[in-house]
């Protein structure tokens, strides 16, 4: 399979969109160079001329093999509109999209300008029918965002609809014993299960050397261990605290003192709420039954429970206290629950925000002042109807 051609817009210390190497003249040169083959365009732009940029954005998509186009770490300005071009949008993680207002650098008397003025209201117009084919966003939505100079991560853009996917990062794997390391701390009621599943008899082709592979045998192990721990494993509240198990609770049954179900329960008798006894040792149940007292317990105040045998009373009592133990685990919930709620209420709208906003700012660019200029430059519309705009196109794009 023939490899895809590659052209690289990526700005130089004295080019940008339009000039030298990002020109339409040179991507012109390079796609008849490429005669055909498919093509990958990759992007780290600042921007530069619209008109270049509607002429490079033109040629790729008239181009007859496939065409896509790759953010590398920025396509902001003209830059964007040449991403659009591409039949298949990949965009970095890390990197940023950002679309504005073309901009114009003129001089002279009022009628002069007010043409520039024309002429800057024909080109947005433009740009906003390229950006309306790629997301299906209506006009209205688009122009907003262009207005507001509008900043995304690869997640916003996304949603968007300007990106088709996201590029992410995985570490090589050198073997598949990471298969077996992801096993290895699992209860040993699972490690039976998986090590049948995994045994080289039963599936001699498991040792090979596929990466996708065992990142899709981690995630379905993940989700098996999740799907088992709140299927299968229970927990019964005692006076003792809390024993967990898989199934149902009989003699032979493993306990365990935590939910990860690694540490075996401690030899001991355990009442559980009921008014069961049991028994524990090795880490199994040995003996389930009644609750039963010595009749001659001293500390039983058979006075003031007239009626009732100290045996039964010494019953009750233990049964009493595994459901006291029982309420106070659901208090100790709720109550980290509350605090964690409160502490959400706590905090400020800042505080809020940033948890959701990204902390980069555009340097000065050497072609354009307007970066300059722009105080809010995230993803932060400041009109109420660029706000109602991005609102609705963020619940339209779910």
């Amino acid at each position: 399979m023939n490899q895809p051609f590659k052209i690289y817009l990526y700005d130089t210390e004295t080019d940008g969109i339009g000039s030298g190497s990002l020109s339409s003249a040179s991507i012109q040169a390079q796609l008849e160079q490429a005669a055909g083959r498919d093509v990958e365009v990759h992007i780290s732009s600042a921007g530069g001329s619209a008109f270049d940029a509607i002429a490079i954005y033109d040629l790729l998509k008239k181009y007859p093999g496939k065409v896509t186009t790759c953010i590398d770490a920025l396509a902001a300005s003209a830059a964007s509109v040449v991403a659009m071009a591409g039949q298949e949008i990949i965009m970095s993680k890390y990197a940023l999209l950002m679309i504005h207002k073309p901009m114009v650098g003129s001089g002279g008397n009022a009628d002069e300008l007010l043409k520039d003025v024309q002429m800057l209201n024909v080109v947005q117009s433009r740009l906003a029918e390229i950006y309306t084919t790629k997301t299906g966003l209506d006009e209205v939505t688009i122009n907003s965002l262009i207005n507001a100079v509008t900043w995304m991560t690869a997640d916003q853009a996304l949603d968007l609809g300007f990106i088709d996917r996201i590029e992410e990062y995985t570490p090589a794997v050198t073997n598949s014993a990471i298969i077996s390391q992801l096993t290895n701390t699992a209860p040993a009621v699972y490690q039976r299960c998986i090590n049948k599943i995994l045994t080289k008899k039963q599936n001699p082709n498991m040792n090979i050397q596929n990466k996708d592979l065992i990142d899709k045998t981690a995630t379905v192990l993940d989700k098996l261990m999740n799907f088992f721990k709140k299927v299968v494993n229970k927990a019964t509240i005692t006076d003792k605290g809390v024993l967990h198990h898989s199934g149902e609770l009989d003699e032979d049954t493993e306990v365990y003192q935590d939910e990860d179900m690694t540490t075996p329960a401690v030899d001991d008798s355990y009442t559980t709420s009921d008014g069961k006894q049991l028994v524990v040792s090795g880490g199994k149940v040995q003996k389930i039954a009644p609750c039963e007292v010595d009749d001659d317990d001293d500390d039983v105040p058979t006075d003031r429970m007239k009626g009732l045998s100290s045996k039964e009373i010494k019953n009750k009592v233990s049964e009493i206290r595994a459901k006291l133990h029982a309420q106070n685990s659901l208090l100790l919930e709720a109550r980290a629950a509350l605090e964690t709620a409160n502490a959400r209420l706590k905090q400020t709208r800042e505080e809020v925000k940033n948890e959701i906003k990204s902390t980069y700012t555009p340097e000065g660019s050497r072609r354009s002042n307007k970066a300059q200029g722009e105080h809010t430059p995230f993803f932060a519309p400041q009109t109420s109807l660029a706000q109602n705009a991005v609102k609705q196109a963020v619940r339209e794009a779910k």
